[in-house]
């Protein structure tokens, strides 16, 4: 029975089921060699032998071909990283630029803000009628006319009554 089970496990080692068996405890050592030398080496055809053949020699015109491409790309990559550096500084400046403005619009709406709030038009309303001695507008002195435009109206000459 057990060189029957043997037959049965050298069959299944062919087959390649199982690669190797391990009867017992402990496993086999195995010579890594013998089995590298068991593969068995792919053909080559002649065609891709040849290619290869020739892929292992290079001729002068090749290797100058090859170096004027590698020192156009470094110099198109180096300008490219000198386009993207320009970019960064431009994108820094606009960015404190506009830092700058938006900090002038905050101060010029404070200052807006602390001159109006500190005008007291009652004040000049009482200056305007008791010291200078400016009146309201009557009915008759007021005239209506109609513009052309919506922008403002300059006053060239005195208005006819």
């Amino acid at each position: 029975m057990a060189s029957t089970q043997r037959m049965t496990n050298r069959n299944r080692a062919v087959n390649g089921r199982n690669a190797y068996y391990v009867q017992g405890n402990a496993a086999r050592r195995l010579d890594v060699t013998k089995e590298i030398e068991r593969r068995s080496v792919k053909k080559v055809s002649n065609t891709a032998r040849k290619n290869r053949e020739r892929a292992k020699h290079m001729n002068a015109g090749y290797v100058l071909f090859l170096c004027v491409a590698m020192l156009v790309t470094g110099i198109i990559l180096t300008n490219y990283i000198g386009l993207q550096s320009d970019i960064t500084n431009s994108v820094k400046h606009i960015s404190s630029l506009e830092k700058q403005l938006n900090d002038l619009k905050l101060a010029n709406a404070e200052e807006y803000s602390r001159i109006t709030s500190s005008v007291n038009l009652e004040e000049i309303r009482r200056i305007a009628i008791q010291e200078l001695g400016m009146q309201y507008a009557e009915e008759g002195q007021i005239i209506p006319f109609t513009s052309q435009s919506n922008d403002y109206v300059k006053q060239m000459a005195d208005i006819p009554q």
